[in-house]
């Protein structure tokens, strides 16, 4: 059967714990789709791989910036890890193109064993320098992610300048057919951290919902772009401090 397109209205929330605290809760628009299905049933505002309104292209995501290669690449990775138990669908929850656009703070590929169950989400995280690093997240014996599951992964990856790269992230997900549910706490061996959430229901995409999106949050990921910048002069006129960004990675996936 083929696949449907969905719309994940999400609530993000982050807290910036430590000396200098900040909150901020915004409503984002997100889509989940079978990255493998080339022809998913959507709206007519909406394309795969092709200019529209509302679109994700492979080139966006799995590996190097503007170079993407999809769910391929993610197979590539998978196999490379010996993830044999990831044998099923490859869904995409990302944040789409709108009128051509692209930024993603982070996409999250979920990969499901052949009897339907979550075993591996590679966490796809941006920057606004366009530096990529994904991050693995899976059990060692690569048994079912449960909605109360704890995954840990080591931060390597410069993403914030007012928080440092030294610390470890703890991702828990609770996916489920009627809505998705993300939680990310970040922290560090002295007193700073942040707590970030990503969750909101899974409907149908519609092209009432692209139109609606378009006035209610204009501009899709350049209010995102705008926001992060917003935050961030927030946090230095609070006196957070300023990190210069290193260079990143060489590795892609950790």
């Amino acid at each position: 059967m083929t696949a449907i397109v969905e719309h994940v209205r999400g609530v993000t929330f982050h807290q910036r714990r430590g000396e200098v605290e900040h909150k901020l809760r915004h409503t984002v628009d997100y889509v989940l789709l079978n990255a493998e299905d080339p022809t998913p049933r959507r709206p007519r505002l909406f394309s795969y791989n092709h200019s529209n309104v509302m679109s994700v292209h492979d080139i966006d995501h799995g590996g190097p910036y503007f170079a993407g290669q999809g769910a391929a690449w993610v197979r590539q990775v998978l196999s490379a890890h010996a993830l044999h138990s990831a044998k099923g669908r490859i869904e995409l929850l990302t944040i789409p193109r709108v009128l051509g656009h692209e930024f993603n703070p982070v996409s999250f590929w979920l990969c499901y064993g052949k009897d339907d169950t979550l075993r591996v989400v590679i966490a796809e995280v941006n920057n606004p320098f366009r530096d990529r690093h994904s991050y693995l997240c899976h059990h060692p014996d690569q048994r079912p992610i449960q909605a109360s599951d704890i995954l840990t992964a080591t931060k390597i990856f410069h993403v914030s300048p007012f928080l440092p790269i030294e610390g470890g992230y703890r991702f828990r997900f609770d996916i489920r057919p009627d809505r998705v549910g993300i939680w990310i706490d970040f922290s560090t061996n002295g007193e700073d951290g942040l707590y970030a959430t990503l969750t909101g229901p899974r409907r149908p995409l519609t092209n009432w919902a692209i139109l609606k999106g378009l006035f209610r949050r204009p501009f899709g990921s350049r209010r995102v772009l705008v926001l992060i910048h917003w935050h961030a002069l927030w946090l230095f006129l609070k006196g957070a401090k300023y990190r210069t960004r290193p260079e990143p990675p060489t590795e892609e996936v950790s």
